[in-house]
């Protein structure tokens, strides 16, 4: 399996009081699978996975593994949290569900201090489901992990079978070049803002939140690429920049799940301690977006 092409980074979706509301799951599916998306991410950041209990997190993989397969889409779980004990009940769960992938960030409480506590954490939860491939989650901005990402592939590919690569959401992409130079790995890019600079240092499928309401942009982005037109590639990923920021000058990821109720799949707010924008800031947010790619 390759995560190539764009993968969504779905959104757990929520009733207007905060409760989970996992029967939004298949209006989501049919919503990515209608936008070309192939493959999803699910509760990862913006899936506000640490912000879900264990069964609400067992539920939304339970919803998307009939989702998912019913709409033609790749399911990728991740399974990360600071309990490890956790995270291998979700890694097993995915199996059980035979949803295509695993992935897990690392604990951010109690950090792994090295190269090697970092593999034997990921070793701990892909081992928990040894059949599917496993993707290490490097998000340094926010687990405060920081370690060469070729250094772990060098040494997790020494410790857990299942290995199949990193979802790099690290701005180096001189690193990112890096880990793909080694070969036989799978590295989608997960920054969206700067996805142009990563199809040019090589990258082959990207893993974002944005793809979830603004697929047809980064089509027309990559489209451009592959056809050697760097000027309108350019000036796609700076509309992607453009929309990114407008929407987290209200609180991003509450912003982006009003903004998927406008296109017709109804999210429900964001989960505290992540703020929501007012309805006055969504007033004039939905003025702002006039785009036709965000048009439902």
């Amino acid at each position: 399996m390759k995560l190539h092409g764009l993968v969504a980074a779905t959104h757990t979706p929520f009733h207007p009081d905060g409760s989970l509301a996992p029967e939004v799951v298949p209006i989501q599916a049919a919503h990515l699978a209608g936008q070309g998306i192939r493959s999803v991410f699910i509760t990862g950041s913006t899936g506000e996975g640490h912000s879900l209990t264990r069964d609400e997190r067992l539920a939304i993989f339970r919803a998307w593994a009939e989702a998912g397969p019913a709409h033609d889409l790749t399911v990728v779980a991740h399974a990360g949290t600071n309990c490890l004990e956790d995270a291998k009940v979700f890694a097993a769960a995915a199996a059980d569900l035979d949803l295509a992938a695993v992935a897990a960030l690392a604990p951010s409480y109690y950090k792994p201090g090295s190269i090697d506590s970092l593999v034997d954490c990921c070793a701990e939860v892909a081992g928990a489901a040894p059949d599917l491939p496993f993707y290490y989650y490097d998000i340094p901005v926010l687990t405060g992990v920081r370690f060469p990402m070729q250094d772990f592939l060098t040494a997790a590919s020494k410790r857990i079978p299942n290995l199949a690569g990193i979802k790099f959401t690290n701005d180096d992409l001189d690193n990112y070049a890096e880990c793909l130079a080694i070969g036989g790995f799978d590295i989608p890019w997960g920054i969206d803002e700067k996805l142009l600079p990563a199809l040019q240092a090589g990258a082959k499928g990207a893993v974002g939140s944005s793809y979830n309401f603004a697929a047809p942009l980064y089509q027309k982005l990559i489209a451009a690429f592959e056809a050697g037109d760097l000027e309108t590639a350019e000036r796609l990923q700076q509309e992607s920049i453009e929309l990114i920021d407008t929407l987290a000058a209200v609180g991003y990821l509450g912003a982006a799940k009003a903004l998927m109720g406008w296109q017709g799949v109804p999210l429900g707010p964001a989960r505290l301690p992540v703020g929501n924008p007012t309805p006055a800031q969504l007033d004039a947010l939905r003025e702002k977006l006039d785009s036709p790619v965000l048009q439902p």
